[in-house]
């Protein structure tokens, strides 16, 4: 009889978890998302972004350590602050798009909470892949309610060499130490 009670307990337990509290696979608002750039350039700053071509993103908010990005960014749709800088981006000593038109992130770990978050994984780029870190947090699109996380806004941050992936065009001008600033509006799948 008590195993039974037991047990009893365990499943009304089991069945209290709220639904979300599980992975959950989120559709990119691209629209509203953007992987932007910065890189200093003789005493200025290059800026400009990345279109985002297809995004795979599933998010656990209770336990991020079960989240999972694949990132595919089109390269050589690149935008910058001016169009030789964005010409330059392009060029076989810089990203070489002719060959190498896309770069792809893909998460293999995941640390911390939703306030404080650790995204590892590697970042392919001219063929060439690096492990990179990217930092930020989860946060609920503005105006949800609490318990509300159809809707999701990741931001996250982090530094390339592009040196290391053989992007050292231009090395006299442009810094090598390239900041990543990546804003996504997902939603969640059928929600």
């Amino acid at each position: 009889m008590k195993a039974i009670g037991i047990l009893g307990v365990v499943l009304a337990f089991i069945s209290a978890v709220p639904a979300w509290a599980a992975p959950e696979r989120y559709l990119l608002q691209a629209e509203a998302s953007r992987v932007a750039f910065s890189a200093p350039a003789d005493g200025q700053l290059i800026t400009g972004t990345f279109p985002i071509r297809s995004a795979s993103v599933v998010i656990d908010v209770e336990k991020p350590t079960r989240s999972q990005i694949d990132v595919t960014l089109n390269v050589a749709g690149v935008k910058a602050s001016s169009l030789l800088a964005a010409e330059a981006m392009r060029g076989e000593s810089v990203l070489a798009t002719r060959r190498f038109p896309e770069a792809r992130f893909v998460s293999n770990s995941v640390r911390g909470d939703p306030s404080a978050v650790e995204v590892g994984g590697q970042l392919t780029l001219r063929g060439v892949t690096r492990p990179v870190v990217l930092r930020g947090r989860i946060l609920r699109q503005s105006g949800a309610a609490e318990d509300d996380f159809s809707r999701l806004t990741v931001a996250l941050r982090g530094q390339v060499s592009r040196s290391a992936f053989g992007a050292d065009g231009w090395a006299g001008m442009v810094g090598d130490v390239i900041t990543l600033d990546i804003l996504a509006r997902i939603q969640r799948a059928g929600g």
